[in-house]
């Protein structure tokens, strides 16, 4: 066993990233096949189908095998899958008892993640629209319920796993568990710390974009077709549509487009309306308490006019007044960086898949591993380059990597990996204590197996 990849298949069933990757298995062009349905649990008042089970397992495996590890229908898979989705509805039900809610802000910033990973595993946004043949406004609607269920079900795990502590003894223990010549070979490894900046687009690239828009709108206002200028002008998704935005929450909308259009009466048109895609023009269709349907023409700023070479001096003069110690990289990062995420952190950056400050060199993306590479030493920083800010506008940026520190390929060890090993141990003492905790809310919730054989039944 390796120690460096431990998970419940339970836990990881019922996990926000597996519900996405169903989402992004549609826009691959995966697909189930279906066979005559019925229900194989009740849980409570609500039914489990077998579709949904066979559904479930599908992209498991399939997520599974685009990690390289091989994997193959079973029936006891398919019983962690029956069983996951039952602590799904399980759990679901605690939540309201324990009033656990979510906010429309925490869902809508989750959305947002998720939709730019489908963006960008279909390609584009016009090619995942093609691919669902749906708009991104309808695919968020019709995803926010399911969505908004796994962010409750996430947060009620937390609250039980965040009680969940672990000394050092344990840790040790759970170390000793694995024989020398079992144990795995880490990578070599490196800390970074970076300094985000945008590069401002020029005044006359906006000015131009301005002026097109409010040529539009007053086209518009003369007589002219709403829809045919939409097909005709407009860089947004919807311009096929007309511009037509279906019917959605305020919240779902961008702050400055949800406060123009809900400003309007029925078909009204608005003023020329900034925001961090461009400017719009706004029809509205109609209001239903808070929501609205609306016709939007977007007018995007030319990106090819940034001023670059200004933006990679700012970070020239950064780094050298850095190397020169009149303040320090970390200083530097939070009063200059433009990456909120980082910045508040001195810059440094966190691996979003261990939690922890360190990278696999070979892991890292190839333009970070080639500008990496020229960094001899600790503490050396890097001079500017490129990036897209994974963000809803994948951002044109550049930044300067420092490397904090660099950890050559070693066997796992306690002195080297504590943290790391940390990290393992509390996340299988975590999900034992999970487990019990599901098993004893199971105890108050009727559940009855239809049709199950008894090998796939059993408790577990």
């Amino acid at each position: 066993m390796n120690v460096l990849r431990s998970v419940s298949p339970t836990v990881f069933l019922t996990s926000l990233g597996f519900l996405w990757f169903g989402l992004i298995g549609v826009v691959q062009g995966q697909s189930t096949a279906k066979e005559a349905d019925r229900i194989v649990a009740i849980v409570n008042d609500q039914i489990i189908l077998k579709s949904e089970v066979d559904q479930e397992l599908d992209q498991y495996i399939q997520q599974v095998r685009l990690q390289g590890d091989e994997m193959s229908f079973s029936e006891s898979l398919w019983k962690n899958a029956l069983e996951s989705m039952i602590d799904n509805k399980v759990m679901l039900i605690q939540a309201q008892k324990d009033s656990v809610v979510v906010t429309n802000e925490q869902v809508n910033r989750q959305m947002d993640v998720r939709v730019q990973e489908l963006i960008q595993q279909a390609g584009s946004e016009t090619a995942l629209e093609r691919a669902f043949g749906k708009s991104v406004a309808e695919l968020r609607r019709e995803f926010r319920e399911p969505f908004r269920q796994q962010l409750v079900v996430s947060q009620l795990q937390s609250q039980v796993m965040g009680q969940v502590t672990i000394t050092r003894p344990e840790v040790e223990a759970f170390f000793a568990t694995f024989p020398e010549d079992s144990l795995p070979t880490i990578p070599e490894q490196v800390a970074l710390s970076q300094i985000v900046l945008k590069p401002e687009v020029s005044q006359d690239a906006r000015r131009s974009a301005f002026d097109r828009a409010a040529m539009v709108r007053e086209r518009i206002l003369s007589g002219e077709s709403f829809e045919e200028m939409a097909q005709e002008y407009s860089d947004g998704p919807s311009a096929p549509r007309g511009g037509l935005i279906p019917m959605l929450p305020l919240s779902d909308l961008v702050s400055e487009y949800a406060a123009a259009a809900s400003a309007l009466q029925p078909g009204e048109i608005s003023e020329v309306v900034e925001t961090s895609f461009g400017f719009h023009v706004i029809r509205l269709i109609k209001k239903e308490g808070n929501r609205i349907e609306t016709n939007n023409i977007l007018i995007s700023i030319d990106q090819a006019t940034i001023d670059e070479q200004g933006t990679i001096d700012s970070l020239m003069a950064i780094r050298e007044k850095v190397q020169d110690g009149l303040y320090t990289f970390s200083d530097a990062a939070r009063a200059y960086s433009e990456d909120d995420e980082s910045s508040s952190a001195g810059g440094r950056l966190y691996n979003a898949q261990t939690g922890d400050r360190f990278y696999p060199l070979r892991g890292l993306d190839p333009a970070t591993y080639r500008t990496v590479l020229l960094l001899d030493e600790e503490g050396d920083i890097s001079e500017p380059k490129p990036i897209v800010l994974p963000d809803a506008n994948e951002t044109q940026a550049f930044r300067i990597l420092r490397l904090d520190q660099r950890i050559e390929e070693h066997t796992a060890n306690l002195e080297q990996d504590y943290q790391r090993i940390e990290q393992i141990a509390l996340q299988q003492k975590q999900t034992q204590e999970l487990t019990a905790w599901l098993n004893e809310i199971r105890e108050e919730v009727y559940i009855e197996y239809i049709g199950v054989p008894e090998a796939l039944s059993s408790s577990r």
